[in-house]
């Protein structure tokens, strides 16, 4: 049988190496397999290579890529087709129907790829891996030139089997590198006590771990602790509670937490949400009311209902006996006003005194019984009626007016005194005549001042003669304008006094009625005693404003009696005053006897009518300004000292003060008259 074989194959080598008598050309070549397979005698596809001299089948084609794959487990399709010479379109398309056919072949980025090659692989990287207890992905990916990920499913099909490791944040470790991991994370986290951020943990290992393994070891990921701490609180090793994957509260934690809880609420009945914060608990409302369900929440504490029974008998007392309270001096230190508040309202006391009228909360904490504002409110309406509120600055031109038309009567007047309007005026140019004619020797030749003043009486004395009639008739023209304006400026005075009283009188007088309230507070009024003036405030001034009314209305009449008393009771003495005047004149020859006779006549008959002056128009300024004044009394016998006509000259409003000053000193002979002022002066004279 050998013998045959070594026969056939010598003549086959012999007809090869026999030249043949007649050659083909590669053309007619060519021209010969298309001619074959136009008659279908070459029924399959035929494909060129590269240089164009060569057929080749896709089947052959497809066991030669095979082959290749075979040989080296890994290998690109451009290689292939250089290797064999084929054109890479019909390389990738035999690689796509190879990699349909075989699942253990993979196409990765250009690339055919067996599984026998990550087999190899897997064998070389358990090698490495015993050796250095741990390699990072990264390493080998750079080395085999695949991406991390791609290596990373890899190694995940072989853990266990080839590869004797973990597989955790892109770095492989070894069971017993795990377990001595494993082991510093139980330890470290048995010795947490209370909330800690797990991440600060997982730093400080990796900081020992770095110590031990020394510049050559490979930094640990923090999900590598995580993961390893996360089995160990699956099973149970370690008891608490993790929140946001990083927040690890201990059990220990938790229950002297819950203890602490118990134990405050149960002794103080009310607890505050900053305190469970500083616990640690996130979301205190929650927990307490999933705690205590019979708990109340409000905005900043959590109460037990016992606090709401405890107050409401405190506001039921306070009610009772007619009193006022501040709720946060009852309730425990830590309230807030504006808990203060809710709480009040929740009382069932409150809330029917409320609808009854009988009680009043103002600001967010305080509490007053309806019987202690209304007994606040009467006193301060009592202290209201003795205070005298000032007028308007023209309040008594009225009585201006009247008074100077009715010394208008005077035949020793000029007709321009008369139409200056005041009395006082004029009555201080008479009492200063007289005190000029009592001291005019000292200013010159006495027979001169005689005769200039004898020369000034007959001109005034005609003068007057003429004028009386017209200015009688204005006076009463003037008497009737005075009483309509009084009633005009009456109106007026009330409508300046309509704010009354103002918001600083009410507080002062709430802090002198209320002692107490130093202890609630009253450094801030918007705490209680603004809400307090806001309710007072609008019915005290309506009862000002009535009462002002009612003033007026009476103090009208009085003022008309009072008007007329004084016309009346000013005839008389001012006629009187004028002749003794003229009766003074015969002694002007003898000085020393002239100036007793008129310091006599200042003190017995010009006193008396400045004073009953003074007086009435004192008690008429009063009755304008709606303060109520006893019945009149009679005037006549008033007499007021010095200082006393001083103080109510100077209480005048106006120019009327100036001139009744002027009247007041004319009479104590501490005045000097200009000529200007006086017609009947010709010359400055000391008083």
């Amino acid at each position: 049988m050998d013998d045959e074989l070594l026969e056939l194959q010598r003549q086959f080598e012999f007809a090869q190496q026999a030249k043949s008598s007649i050659r083909l050309s590669e053309r007619n070549v060519v021209e010969l397999v298309q001619k074959l397979q136009e008659l279908r005698i070459l029924d399959f596809e035929l494909l060129h290579t590269v240089t164009g001299k060569e057929y080749i089948t896709p089947e052959h084609l497809r066991r030669e890529i095979l082959a290749e794959i075979e040989k080296l487990g890994r290998i690109s399709l451009i290689d292939l087709a250089d290797t064999i010479g084929v054109d890479l379109y019909y390389i990738e398309k035999q690689a796509e129907q190879i990699i349909s056919d075989d699942p253990r072949l993979t196409l990765i980025q250009g690339e055919i790829i067996s599984q026998s090659y990550w087999d190899s692989v897997a064998e070389e990287i358990n090698e490495r891996l015993q050796e250095s207890s741990q390699i990072a992905l990264a390493e080998i990916a750079a080395e085999l030139q695949v991406g991390s990920e791609l290596l990373a499913s890899m190694l995940d099909q072989r853990l266990g089997t080839l590869v004797k490791g973990r597989l955790e944040g892109g770095q492989l470790y070894t069971p017993a590198y795990v377990a001595r991991v494993s082991a510093m994370v139980r330890g470290a986290t048995r010795a947490i006590t209370v909330p800690t951020n797990l991440t600060v943990i997982w730093s400080s290992l990796q900081q020992i771990l770095q110590g031990i393994d020394g510049a050559s070891g490979i930094a640990v990921d923090g999900s590598f602790f995580q993961s390893l701490f996360n089995a160990i609180v699956k099973e149970n090793e370690i008891l608490g509670s993790l929140r946001a994957g990083v927040h690890w509260t201990p059990n220990i934690f938790s229950i002297a937490q819950k203890e602490s809880i118990d134990s405050f609420f149960s002794q103080n009945s009310v607890i505050s949400y900053d305190f469970l914060r500083k616990l640690g608990i996130p979301n205190p409302i929650q927990f307490l009311q999933s705690r205590y369900p019979d708990g109340i929440p409000l905005s900043t504490t959590f109460i037990h209902p016992s606090i709401i029974e405890m107050l409401d008998s405190t506001v039921e007392d306070i009610l009772e006996r007619g009193s006022w309270t501040n709720s946060l001096l009852v309730l425990p230190s830590s309230f807030e006003p504006q808990d203060a508040s809710k709480i009040l309202l929740s009382c069932p006391s409150v809330q029917v005194a409320l609808k009854s009228n009988k009680a009043l909360i103002f600001g967010d904490s305080f509490i007053f019984s309806n019987i202690f504002i209304k007994d606040l409110y009467g006193r301060m309406e009592k202290e209201m009626e003795t205070i005298n509120v000032p007028g308007s600055s023209t309040g008594i031109s009225s009585v201006d007016s009247l008074s100077s038309s009715k010394f208008g009567n005077d035949p020793s007047m000029s007709a321009e005194s008369i139409e200056t309007g005041n009395d006082i005026g004029k009555t201080g140019e008479i009492v200063e005549k007289k005190s000029k004619k009592k001291k005019g020797k000292s200013f010159g030749n006495t027979q001169s001042i005689a005769a200039d003043g004898a020369l000034d009486d007959h001109e005034t004395s005609m003068k007057s003669k003429k004028n009386q009639r017209k200015a009688k008739a204005t006076s009463n023209v003037q008497v009737a304008e005075t009483k309509a304006g009084g009633k005009k400026e009456s109106v007026k005075a009330k409508e300046n006094n309509i704010n009354y009283p103002t918001e600083e009188w009410v507080i002062e007088k709430i802090k002198t009625l209320i002692p107490d309230l130093e202890e609630h507070g009253i450094d801030d009024p918007a705490i209680i005693l603004q809400p307090l003036v806001n309710h007072l405030r609008p019915m005290l001034n309506n009862s000002w404003k009535e009462r002002r009314k009612a003033l007026f209305t009476e103090n009208a009449e009085k003022m008309k009696r009072l008007l007329d008393n004084t016309q009346q009771k000013l005839d008389e003495p001012f006629l009187n005053l004028q002749l003794y005047e003229k009766a003074l004149d015969l002694f002007e020859d003898d000085q020393s006897i002239s100036v007793i006779l008129h310091r006599h006549l200042l003190r017995t008959t010009a006193a008396p009518i400045v004073d009953m002056l003074f007086h009435n128009l004192d008690l008429y300024k009063k009755l304008k300004n709606g303060i109520e004044v006893a019945e009149l009394q009679n005037s006549e016998s008033v007499s007021l000292n010095t200082g006393e006509r001083t103080t109510i000259a100077k209480s005048f409003p106006g120019s009327l003060s100036n001139k009744a000053v002027t009247a007041a000193e004319a009479l104590e002979g501490k005045h000097s008259i200009d000529s200007s002022n006086c017609t009947r002066c010709r010359y400055s004279v000391p008083v």
